[in-house]
């Protein structure tokens, strides 16, 4: 376990839900990667990402689902993408990713508790 934060740490992480309107391969990439545009409803708006997310998911079966993401971390250039907020997700033991979702859908930048 990591070390204990308080919750006034975590209450400075953007956790939001939302779209997900294109993928693409990030074909930059060293390791096999999808380019991801969300939309995060209309305060945040629609941001990219480059995640290593290939195991389980492509442009058919990623295409329109809700994601949970942080989208107050600052611009990062991966692989020639810039990346505008980080996709969360589960890491298997065998380094796949399991993306994070609603049960239920919900309105795009809903904020996480």
């Amino acid at each position: 376990m990591k070390e204990q934060i308080t919750y006034d740490i975590f209450d400075k992480v953007d956790i939001r839900i939302g779209t997900v309107l294109s993928v693409k391969k990030n074909d930059k990439a060293r390791k096999p990667s999808l380019i991801i545009e969300v939309d995060f409803g209309k305060e945040i708006g629609v941001k990219q990402s480059s995640a290593q997310i290939t195991h389980y998911y492509n442009e058919e079966n990623l295409k329109g689902k809700q994601v949970i993401g942080v989208c107050n971390f600052p611009e990062k250039n991966i692989a020639g993408v810039k990346s505008q907020f980080l996709v969360l997700g589960v890491l298997e033991e065998d380094g796949k990713v399991v993306l994070l979702h609603p049960s239920q859908p919900t309105k795009n930048g809903l904020k996480i508790a």
